[in-house]
Order: C-alpha cells, then structure tokens, then sequence
C-alpha cells in the first residue's frame, strides 16, 4: 500500500463546540461547517499541511456512516502530534490550546529521550502531543 491518507477525522459530540476550539482557539483554517443540507452530513474541515486536512465530525453521525456502534470515547487509543521548531513553540502552542479550553493533562517538560512535549485533551477529549524533536526539523509549508 502506498500511503496517501489526506484526512484525518475526529469525531466529536458538539460539532459547534469542535468548530470554535479549532477554527478560534488554536487558529486553524476552514470553510467551517458544510454538509448541513444531508442527513448525517455536517462536518468541518480544517487546512493542516500539503494537501493534509483535519475534519470533525458528529460521533453519531460517523456511527451511522460505518455501521458500528457508538461506543465511549478514549483518549489514549492514540495522539495527534504537533511537531514543532524549538522549546518556545511548544509552550507557546500548550498556553495557545489551554486559553482555547483544552486539558492540559502533561504540560511541556524535557522527554526522556532528549526533546521537549507536552499533552492536552481537545473539548472531546482527543490526545494532542505538542513536540520538539531535535532530530527532526518541521515542515514550514
């Protein structure tokens, strides 16, 4: 298989709620919500990097769509990570998420492994690693 995933989707019990923290509190860009006219349908996407796109979307509704049950959220089934250029750019994006309303469940501190991170929740509870690798260097775009 050759790797093209171009969206990631969260799902989310408040689609509005989702939509002010994103879009407002962490500054991402988006069309906001579409879909609304379709039964099921109305789902937010936001411009991440290179064709990359975050989408939220009604828990129920992605319930509905894949035929599973809904079942309770859990936050360490994975993590979103923030890859970012220095120490300063993780603690300023972890101040930028708290002020947005995110839980702040680690808070920027050397890692073990030589670089710098930190851990907060989004509104429905979605893992987000905020990092600084010194082995890797961020993508600018």
């Amino acid at each position: 298989m050759k790797p093209r995933i171009t969206v990631l989707t969260l799902g989310v019990d408040d689609l509005e709620r989702s939509l002010r923290f994103y879009r407002d509190g962490l500054g991402l860009a988006t069309e906001g919500i579409v879909g609304e006219e379709f039964e099921h349908g109305a789902v937010a996407f936001f411009d991440l990097q290179a064709g990359m796109k975050l989408a939220i979307w009604r828990r129920a509704d992605m319930a509905h769509e894949t035929k599973l049950p809904l079942a309770p959220p859990s936050p360490t089934e994975f993590t979103i990570g923030h890859n970012v250029g220095s120490k300063a750019e993780v603690d300023r994006v972890m101040a930028l998420a708290g002020k947005a309303g995110a839980t702040i469940v680690d808070p920027a501190h050397d890692a073990f492994w030589g670089g710098y991170s930190g851990h907060f929740l989004d509104p429905d509870g979605h893992l987000w690693e905020v990092v600084w690798n010194p082995a890797w260097e961020p993508d600018e775009d």
